[in-house]
């Protein structure tokens, strides 16, 4: 059994038994008299975020009992960084975070709970490298194309990197004033794997290897068991299982639940209170008062909430030192037909040099139609849409075949550009950034908890890493609230 499916099931049962024990309280908080009519007013427990992170606490919250409590969104849909495009006749391509992989039991056992299934990513096939001019169609069998030696080398180094809390590994001054880029620069790698090397930190990381803090990559690996193979391609890694109906559709199932408790289009600018025993939080729509509130929200929007009093000095120097420069953008060209798939080919590219990253195989799992999703380059494509349209079907025709220049669907999501609410998608961590402020990340300040993917003890930065940070955080409030109970 590995390593994170046992502390995954150690935590789960542990979990269990605090949502039973906190259920039995919660449940009677309503009987408990209060100090003034003016409280029946104020929520027990407030959720700022109706992501993954959010929408699972929120569901937590109800599970034990919980019914004084609200979840609050700046958007007018659910779901956070998960977004499904309508593709037409009932199938959908994922613009966000779409994957489920091995050791990701938290949000597949959300998805089972909910009764949505899964089907595995295709790549059953050659994938087509363009470089130098021309094209070559080579047999990665799921995989990337990196250096297995080197995988097996960072492996070894990312056991001593603890994935919740990389700041406290011994070795923490000698692997956080480093890049991965600087640590590859060191090793012997041919130059046909280099760009395995950058797309496969590029779609992992959400930056080249020169700008991610190898620290952070070692403390993302023991996140996936220490195996490298885990982070790296589509056979037994993160990207090997799709969900059914697209990734939002776990989110949209748990506000379906939540009913009322969920409330749209209601940014929060301000947080008043945190300190004390009743927390303001105002919003577009009006303010809110709460005795516990679950910051589910990625730590650079914090930015964008004004708060009274301040935030302690280390938690405010966390949110404005965050990166944000991987805000993210995906695209779908939809065909006919996956026809890619009679040639022997698995829809994947990749391209050196160009404004793709990464192109990959999204049709739905009975191949109906077909869909190549790709990740972009910041800044390499035109915003006009039929510019980066026809961009898209050169290069897909030069890969695929000419078949590519004929589609009957395409979508273009750009989150920095498109939605205010999502600074960044993918958290790239530079070195030296947890060694100054990984102490700030968990610690409650005051009455405010903070959740998020980035959060998480285990697949921080995956969606599996945001249900675990939604689980945790409910725990946190409803003890957090039964405490506070107790001392009145």
């Amino acid at each position: 059994m590995t390593g994170d499916v046992q502390e995954t099931r150690r935590l789960g049962r542990r979990a269990m038994l605090k949502l039973a024990g906190a259920s039995a309280v919660v449940a009677g908080l309503p009987a408990v008299p209060v100090a003034a009519a003016e409280d029946a007013a104020v929520l027990d427990i407030a959720v700022i975020g109706a992501g993954l992170a959010g929408l699972t606490a929120a569901r937590d919250l109800a599970a034990a009992g919980c019914r004084s409590f609200a979840v609050i969104e700046a958007r007018d849909r659910v779901g956070g960084r998960t977004l499904n495009w309508d593709a037409g006749n009932g199938h959908f391509s994922e613009v966000g975070g779409q994957w489920i992989g091995p050791g990701q039991t938290a949000v597949a056992d959300l998805a089972r709970q909910l009764g949505i299934g899964t089907f595995p990513t295709y790549y059953k096939g050659k994938t087509v490298v363009l470089a130098g001019g021309g094209q070559v169609a080579v047999d990665l069998d799921g995989a990337f194309g990196t250096d297995p030696a080197l995988e097996q080398e960072l492996s070894a180094m990312a056991r001593e990197v603890p994935c919740g809390a990389p700041w406290t590994s011994s070795k923490v001054a000698e692997l956080d004033r480093l890049s991965l880029g600087d640590w590859l620069a060191g090793k012997a790698i041919k130059p046909e794997e280099r760009m395995g090397w950058d797309s496969s930190i590029s779609l992992s990381g959400g930056t080249p290897p020169a700008r991610m803090g190898l620290l952070h990559y070692l403390s993302m690996i023991n996140s996936a068991d220490s195996q490298f193979t885990r982070l790296d391609g589509i056979r037994g890694s993160a990207q090997e299982t799709r969900i059914e109906g697209g990734s939002q559709m776990l989110s949209i199932r748990m506000a379906e639940a939540l009913g009322a408790h969920v409330r749209l289009s209601s940014p929060v600018r301000r947080i008043s209170g945190w300190d004390s025993a009743v927390v303001t939080i105002e919003t577009d729509r009006g303010a809110i008062r709460a005795r516990q509130v679950i910051m589910a929200l990625s730590p650079p929007l914090a930015n964008q909430i004004a708060f009274d009093p301040p935030l302690p000095p280390a938690r405010a120097a966390l949110h404005r030192a965050w990166p944000a420069h991987s805000p993210g953008r995906k695209t779908a060209m939809v065909y006919a037909r996956p026809f890619w798939r009679a040639k022997g080919l698995n829809g994947h590219i990749f391209a050196d040099g160009g404004p793709i990253v990464w192109a990959y195989d999204n049709s739905p799992a009975g191949g109906e139609i077909g869909i190549i999703n790709a990740f972009l380059k910041n800044g390499s494509m035109p915003l006009e849409p039929e510019a980066a349209k026809r961009i898209h079907t050169q290069i897909y025709a030069d890969a695929l075949g000419p078949e590519a220049l004929q589609p009957i669907g395409f979508h273009d999501h750009d989150w920095g550009q498109d939605d205010p609410w999502t600074i960044t998608c993918v958290s790239a961590i530079p070195p030296g950034f947890w060694s100054r402020h990984g102490p700030a990340l968990h610690p409650p300040c005051g009455r405010l908890i903070w959740s998020g993917t980035e959060t998480a003890e285990i697949w921080a930065g995956y969606m599996d890493g945001a249900v675990r940070s939604g689980h945790k955080a409910a725990l946190q409030a409803l003890n957090s609230l039964v405490a506070m109970r107790g001392d009145a």
